[in-house]
């Protein structure tokens, strides 16, 4: 199996990338830091005799994100996996030279963008999307018209909540576009992630709060590599398992309305 895996340098994604190589997984690691990077792919290497391929992109940059999807269709005949981990939290409000806010960019239209440049091969190889959304999904309110937050309260926890709805949105997009496509809530992790947040440092000191990092990876891969991961195409998994969601994770009409104000944000639209 040739396996793609973006926030892979650290976290979640550097757990899941050593499970998936156990289980002899052909491994292209995505991140942003080439050090942390390389150090995950030469750890690969240990369990497979050969360090993992890699490839550096900033999901700040959509022109990151296109020159990452070239070299991965020049890299990668077969992609059979694609797992869309990498995601941010900032506590202050930041546009991107793409003009987006921030947290959106980073952890929805990024992922579209790559899926979307990628979704002719993903096809062909009857593929497995993955994305990593969050339990905070369920606290969003996103507008399709104003999704950078401009004419509402910006928060970053509110913003955020809004990105991994988009998440599951788009899930449900994928699937009506005939991918094999879910999405999951790892679980609050003892990880890195928004470590300087009031939230985070909270729950990871709090006893039963939090779990550790290698309790999310198996999440992921489990949705990678389990018939679950084919078998319930646009469903949102929590601790292994399909869940009901509210209606705003899964609505066909709204999911549409993102797509196509994500087709406008990334450029897809005039393409």
């Amino acid at each position: 199996m040739n396996t793609v895996i973006t926030g892979a340098s650290a976290g979640i994604g550097a757990v899941a990338a050593l499970d998936l190589a156990k289980q002899g997984h052909r491994l292209v690691l995505v991140g942003r830091d080439r050090t942390r990077l390389a150090g995950v792919a030469e750890r690969v290497g240990s369990i497979t005799g050969t360090p993992a391929d890699t490839l550096v992109a900033d999901f700040a940059s959509l022109d990151q994100v296109r020159r990452l999807a070239r070299e991965l269709l020049d890299r990668c005949p077969r992609i059979d996996v694609l797992i869309n981990n990498a995601g941010l939290m900032a506590g202050k409000r930041q546009i991107t030279e793409d003009g987006n806010e921030l947290i959106m960019q980073v952890n929805h239209f990024a992922p579209f963008l790559l899926t979307n440049l990628l979704i002719d091969r993903l096809r062909a190889c009857s593929a497995r999307v993955v994305t990593t959304s969050s339990r905070a999904a369920r606290a969003g309110r996103l507008d399709p018209a104003d999704l950078s937050r401009e004419r509402r309260r910006w928060n970053g926890w509110l913003q955020y909540a809004d990105s991994k709805q988009a998440n599951a949105l788009f899930t449900v997009s994928l699937a009506g576009h005939g991918l094999a496509a879910t999405c999951l809530h790892p679980g609050v992790l003892r990880t890195g992630f928004a470590a300087d947040t009031f939230y985070m440092r909270l729950v990871t000191r709090l006893p039963g709060m939090s779990e550790p990092v290698e309790a999310g990876a198996a999440r992921i891969v489990h949705l990678a590599t389990d018939q679950d991961g084919v078998a319930h195409p646009g469903r949102y998994f929590v601790r292994g398992l399909p869940v009901d969601v509210p209606r705003r994770m899964s609505d066909p009409a709204l999911a549409e309305a993102l797509w196509e104000a994500s087709l406008n944000a990334t450029g897809l639209g005039r393409a």
